[in-house]
């Protein structure tokens, strides 16, 4: 599309994009039952880039991503339509709240640089709908997720009973080191609460995942919630690579992987007696 004069900057399309999310939506699943018409809202928006930095070739904008973040982690949020998930995502990421926020249709995602331990982490976070129609592209939202977000509403008791079917559906598709949290979200509505506070723990405890009740209408525990899980993921990759390196050297270190030494001499041609004289 032709830009404006006055603006330098350049809306680029993403029809190949959609074809390419097209086809491999109908390879994950046969029954999708997404409309076409929906499919735009599978996708990021169209990108934007600015006039005179585009990267020469796709190695030089390689090395540039390289150098702006040391790891890459996806977040996946789950839970029940409803719940406020998309505005745990406007929260964490623009620190932005929408009181008229609408149900999200099939998926969609942001991302927050932020640091870990003197570590710069990319958050990639995605947000997926609730409702039951949009559960044919589970494979594809839980492929690569390192860790994950269970939201229920500690106004509506029916969330939180659900929590066990979406830590299920989680556990069923996700690595299997995948690390959880769960929240009870809207903390501020304390006067309407249907779910204690004691009975998130309990459950948190009894499936072995971090917990805390959150507001992302007063951004109270957002950011905690999810550097606790960056937090997590990254001393879980530290571990492997620490593990990874201790092996390497041991290998390295193993017997027998010198020069072979020939003890037999062969240079007198004549056997001498034990007892000469």
């Amino acid at each position: 599309r032709k830009a404006n004069k006055s603006n330098s900057w350049v809306k680029t399309s993403h029809f190949y994009t959609q074809n390419k999310i097209r086809r491999l939506l109908k390879k994950e699943s046969k029954s999708l039952s997404i409309q076409a018409s929906s499919l735009s809202d599978l996708i990021p928006p169209p990108f934007f880039v600015r006039k005179g930095l585009i990267a020469k070739s796709g190695k030089e904008m390689a090395n540039r991503v390289d150098q702006e973040y040391d790891y890459l982690f996806k977040i996946v949020l789950i839970g029940d339509s409803g719940v406020g998930k998309s505005n745990i995502l406007s929260r964490f990421t623009r620190n932005e709240f929408c009181l008229e926020s609408k149900s999200t249709i099939g998926v969609e995602f942001a991302t927050r640089t932020t640091q870990v331990e003197g570590k710069t982490i990319k958050a990639q976070i995605w947000d997926t709908a609730g409702q039951e129609r949009y559960r044919a592209i589970t494979s594809a939202y839980y492929r690569g997720a390192v860790g994950a977000l269970l939201v229920y509403d500690i106004t509506k008791r029916q969330t939180f009973d659900n929590a066990l079917r979406w830590l299920r559906e989680l556990r069923d598709h996700a690595d299997s080191n995948i690390v959880i949290m769960m929240a009870g979200n809207k903390s501020d509505l304390n006067h309407l609460r249907s779910v204690a506070e004691e009975d998130g723990h309990n459950l948190a405890e009894k499936e072995g995942l971090s917990f805390l009740e959150t507001s992302a209408l007063e951004a109270t525990n957002v950011e905690k919630a999810f550097q606790t899980i960056l937090g997590e993921i990254y001393h879980i990759i530290s571990k492997k690579a620490l593990a990874a390196q201790e092996a390497a050297a041991a290998n390295s270190a193993i017997p027998g992987q010198g020069t072979t030494i020939n003890v037999d001499d062969t240079s007198g041609g004549v056997k001498r007696g034990c007892c000469s004289t």
